[in-house]
């Protein structure tokens, strides 16, 4: 989930490929390394709102209205993402590229709600178990999806590089559409 969350070409994604492409490997995977520190932190955030509105079961509805809200909006928003022209020139500063990483993905406000949908949708489906070490193990695979696709992009980047414009849109698209039947799917539960 965190690994196809992350797929649209965004400012985590691009930075670890222009690292990769202006500086280094090493550096990209150092950047990579930090930014997927702070998903973990972020998924874990997630997960402990998900848990409060499951344990407080008069706001079941209420939590099934809110991952139906968030899906479509992040449908909505990878829709207007996929219009946008993107541009990947950037200017990549030296420096402690882990700090960076972290610096980055701390101000990625998509992160938690994104963890936040999905744990809500899956507590809602029964799908999750929100109890110690589980919740260690959903971190540690919303940290290590990130990671390897930001890893993903760095083996890929002079690929990438050459087709930034038509991968942007179409996965953007392709998200869209994702996460609009997601929200549709448990909206028709809802109703049910």
């Amino acid at each position: 989930m965190a690994y196809f969350g992350l797929i649209s070409p965004g400012m985590l994604n691009m930075t670890a490929l222009k690292t990769r492409i202006d500086v280094g490997k090493k550096e990209s995977i150092i950047f990579s390394v930090g930014a997927s520190t702070i998903v973990f932190i972020q998924a874990g955030i997630a997960l402990f709102f998900a848990d409060f509105f499951n344990k407080n079961p008069e706001i079941i509805q209420k939590l099934k209205i809110v991952g139906v809200v968030i899906f479509f909006a992040l449908a909505l928003f990878f829709f207007f993402q996929a219009k946008k022209k993107f541009n990947p020139k950037s200017k990549i500063n030296k420096g402690n590229y882990f700090i960076k990483g972290i610096a980055m993905s701390s101000i990625n406000m998509l992160a938690i709600p994104f963890y936040l949908g999905i744990s809500i949708f899956l507590v809602s489906e029964h799908k999750i178990i929100i109890e110690y070490p589980y919740i260690l193990f959903f971190s540690f695979g919303a940290a290590i999806g990130s990671f390897l696709l930001f890893y993903t992009y760095i083996i890929f980047a002079k690929i990438i590089i050459k087709k930034i414009t038509f991968i942007a849109t179409n996965i953007n698209s392709i998200l869209s559409l994702l996460f609009l039947a997601l929200g549709i799917l448990t909206l028709i539960k809802l109703l049910s």
